[in-house]
């Protein structure tokens, strides 16, 4: 028989009316097909208590694949159908209740909506293309092809310059584009040229890039959409990876790997500005998550100034001290709890670690007590005091979860066997009584709970053998409690470090529930909590960048650190930091005390000139069509940019000079007319000093006819319109060329002639590419086979394109310039075959490329010459044969 199962999708909604909805999607699985044969919606409007199902609703043989809430109004639904089957997607706008299906032209592999505007979503397909909706899905619109996965970010509102911008990756450049007007005019490039792959982050008010060179990683950051400045790290530091793991509080947490390791990161810390990095803590362990992603084992406690990491040492970062049920301490030097801390693969069941914000200082995790961070042995503990102290309440794997805003605490052991037992605890977990939900055992899938656990309902999923249905279980624990709690079951919990009332700068005090009350707190129970500044004394700061903490406790500078290199790299008319060698931990809300004494002063930056000039292509490309726009960007690393003129010589005749680096912030463009290699430089200046940065620029054709058009146009002022040519196979270079009539005109000199004139007297030509100047004349005319009922005839003509590479042209030009770029070579047919290298000169304002002109012009350079070399005349003949 065929082999069967069924998956499982939930979601609840929490709308404002009397009752809870709850959606579930189940799907049927053939093993023996590979795929998904048949799905259910199920909705629920009284908690669970009974279910309908929607297949009628939503189309009985359609096959949904996902369901989508949305995060700004719960009440909107959209489900995304199985596109192998049918590429469309429902929604709803009435918490499920109905649904409207609309066709989709594009397979979605993912969705991202907007943070505040509800209709707003971006959608990425199978083939690289990210689409945009301000409709809740019922109209779509491209907007960006071959989109990097996943690098595809919303904007911020207070730090983008409109509400409607995208950022995202494409083709490893790093593009802002407007919602519903993304064209080449309105796209943005915060970072001029390429980015590594898959490297672009946006988070918060931060912006991160990777640049690879020469092998070695650079990362850079833009902190508040300002400029992109590279990431430092100490010196000694020698990363291979980095990750993002916080932007909170305005700094950021970063865990790199350095060249010595392997399985785990090293953790730094950031200033507010996101660029000057310390070490915070070392050896923090890391896995491999299910896609192949980096996992790095950091949890973040739902409670102010709390954070628990897993180290590869003796002792972990939390530093509390293990107890036994009956509160003994244990101590011993080679003794300490290691918690666990992976990501389940399945959502529906408690990760190794659990914390609540309605439950202050209760965690419950899982680990290990010994010498060593190991996976064996395994069980579970609490802490009731944020941390200081734990008590070990199960010898194996368990879910808890909070149930009454944390005055109760349910676990299921964690099992491939089918069970029906659960323990409950009023007090905190120290003691569990054990109830029955099942008559029969059940293979638990995963339990349900409301998000904040305000109620005491909570729904149980599984299966009763591998080939059942699914059974649902729903469990009211309202029965047990008998009063609600009153003001009589609370007291006040300091919030401490090992009895230090300080953290980060302040005290704090908690109102919770006694262990001893078992009272229900309900829906209208909230944590209050009070605080007061501490004074600031040395163990609110931290060493600042490129200073080290001795082992008398004070922050000197490292070995590899000048502190006077601080004021020498920032940007005149800015101000820096004159540091004292330490700055205060980010977050902490010290007053008084030390802060004068250890607080850096800001200090108005000196006088510099300009360094670090560079000078690229929007693009990153040295080439360029000719007619077509080129975008040049030029940024600056050092200087005072305010007061810095910038001037851009595009090479052929052209220059333009900019009072200051802001106002050439979107980039220089710039069209060129003529073929050739420029020569583009970009000279920045103050009363200072200057610098300049060069690049060459190779400008081609796009094709023969297409310069054939122009050349004619501007030898006889014949519309291009007029103009069909046909380029045909083989040597010599022959093409057809028909005029067509201009009923328009009815004076005046007749086209023919002048095309035929201009043909005659050589003055159709044009350079093909550099070291290639083609000649257009005339073989023969035709009768033009075309139909035509005017009187005017069209004339035909077979044009012969001869290449005339070197004839006295390319040797004038070695002997007139000598100047050589590296890389450009020609090749000549000749009777003695001697490689030469024909050279471009840089274009003056007194110099032109020859191209499309009507006479032959000779270049003459009178600048000085860069390289000598050897020149000698060339005899080149060949022969011609006329079609």
């Amino acid at each position: 028989s065929p082999l069967y199962f069924t998956l499982f999708s939930c979601f609840i909604l929490f709308p404002a009316t009397s009752f809870y909805v709850i959606l579930m999607l189940t799907k049927l699985y053939d093993f023996n097909l590979g795929s998904v044969t048949e799905s259910s919606l199920w909705r629920s409007t009284d908690y669970g208590t009974t279910y309908e199902k929607l297949n009628e609703k939503v189309g009985v043989k359609t096959i949904l694949s996902y369901l989508y809430v949305s995060p700004n109004n719960k009440r909107k639904i959209m489900l995304l159908t199985d596109p192998e089957v049918e590429n469309s997607l429902l929604i709803s706008t009435d918490e499920g209740a109905t649904y409207q299906k609309y066709r989709l032209s594009f397979y979605v592999l993912s969705l991202l909506f907007h943070p505040e505007q509800e209709d707003w979503i971006l959608a990425y397909s199978h083939d690289q293309k990210l689409y945009s909706s301000v409709e809740f899905g019922r109209r779509w619109q491209l907007v960006h092809e071959r989109v990097a996965p996943n690098r595809f970010y919303w904007s911020k509102t207070g730090l983008d310059k409109e509400p409607g911008l995208i950022h995202l990756e494409t083709k490893a450049l790093y593009v802002t584009c407007k919602l519903q007007n993304c064209t080449e005019a309105n796209k943005g490039k915060p970072f001029p040229g390429y980015i590594d792959p898959n490297s672009l982050v946006v988070q918060d008010e931060y912006v991160f890039v990777q640049v690879s060179t020469g092998g070695r990683p650079i990362y850079y950051v833009s902190s508040r959409r300002d400029l992109f400045t590279p990431m430092k790290l100490p010196k000694y530091t020698l990363p291979k990876d980095l990750h993002v793991i916080s932007t909170d509080e305005n700094r950021v947490v970063a865990a790199v790997q350095e060249w010595n390791q392997n399985d785990t990161y090293n953790l730094y810390v950031s200033e507010s500005g996101g660029v000057f990095y310390t070490l915070a803590l070392e050896s923090v362990v890391s896995s491999m998550g299910p896609e192949g992603n980096v996992m790095i084992d950091l949890y973040e406690v739902i409670l102010k100034a709390s954070t628990l990491m897993n180290a590869c040492r003796n002792q972990g970062y939390n530093k509390g001290r293990p107890t036994e049920n009956s509160g003994t301490d244990l101590w011993s030097p080679y003794c300490s709890l290691h918690l666990h801390l992976h990501v389940s693969a399945n959502p529906y069941t408690s990760g190794n670690i659990a914390s609540k914000e309605s439950a202050p200082g209760i965690i419950v995790a899982s680990g290990s007590i010994g010498a060593e961070l190991t996976s064996s042995n395994v069980s579970m503990f609490i802490t009731s005091d944020a941390g200081n102290t734990w008590r070990q309440i199960f010898d194996e794997e368990y879910s808890v979860l909070y149930l009454d805003q944390g005055g109760a605490l349910v676990a299921i052991r964690h099992t491939p066997l089918p069970i029906r037992h659960l323990w409950l605890s009023f007090d905190e977990g120290r003691v569990w009584n054990k109830y029955s939900f099942t008559s029969s055992p059940l293979f638990v899938d995963g339990v349900l709970g409301e998000p904040g656990e305000e109620t005491l309902i909570m729904t149980i999923f599984g299966h009763v053998s591998h080939r059942s249905e699914w059974q649902l279980v729903k469990i009211d624990f309202r029965s047990i409690f008998n009063r609600r709690c009153t003001e009589a079951d609370y007291q006040t919990w300091h919030l401490h470090n090992q009895g230090e009332p300080c953290l980060m700068g302040v005290k704090r005090i908690y109102r919770k529930l006694k262990p001893i009350a078992r009272c229900v707190m309900g829906k209208t129970y909230s944590v209050t909590m009070t605080s007061e500044p501490c004074d600031c004394t040395e163990s609110d700061f931290e060493c600042d960048y490129g200073y080290e903490r001795r082992t008398e406790g004070r922050c000197t500078p490292a070995f590899w650190f000048q502190p006077s290199s601080m004021s020498r790299s920032c940007t005149t008319g800015h101000t820096f930091l004159n540091s004292t060698g330490y700055r205060k931990v980010v977050s902490n809300n010290c007053t008084a005390g030390v802060v004068d004494l250890y607080t850096a002063r800001r200090l108005p930056c000196p006088s510099q000139a300009p360094k670090g000039l560079h000078l690229v292509t929007s693009e990153g490309k040295l080439t360029a069509l000719l007619s077509h726009n080129v975008t040049f960007l030029v940024f600056l690393e050092q200087g005072d940019g305010s007061r810095t003129s910038i001037t851009v010589d595009f090479g052929d005749g052209n220059a333009i000079t900019y009072s200051n680096v802001s106002s050439i912030e979107d980039g220089i463009k710039h069209i060129y007319k003529n073929v050739g290699i420029y020569r583009v430089s970009a000279m920045a200046e103050n009363g200072l000093g200057s610098e300049t940065a060069v690049l060459f620029l190779h400008v081609t054709c796009e094709s023969a006819f297409n310069c054939f058009q122009e050349c004619s146009y501007g030898a006889t002022d014949v519309s291009p319109d007029q103009l069909l040519v046909t380029v045909l196979p083989g040597l010599p270079t022959a093409a057809e060329f028909f005029l067509l009539p201009d009923k328009e005109i009815t004076e005046g000199k007749p086209e023919k002639t002048l095309v035929l004139g201009a043909l005659n007297q050589n003055q159709v030509q044009f350079t093909l590419r550099p070291g290639v100047q083609i000649t257009v004349y005339a073989a023969h005319l035709s009768a033009a086979p075309l139909v035509d009922t005017s009187e005017n005839h069209s004339s035909s003509a077979m044009l012969m394109l001869l290449s005339v590479v070197v004839v006295g042209l390319a040797v004038f030009l070695i002997y007139k310039f000598k100047r050589k770029i590296p890389g450009l070579h020609l090749y000549a047919a000749m009777q003695d075959e001697k490689e030469q290298e024909m050279i471009r000169s840089p274009v003056s304002p007194t110099e032109s490329t020859p191209s499309c002109s009507s006479q032959r012009e000779l270049l003459t350079s009178p600048e000085p010459l860069d390289t000598e070399v050897n020149t000698q005349p060339i005899d080149i003949s060949w022969n011609t044969k006329t079609i």
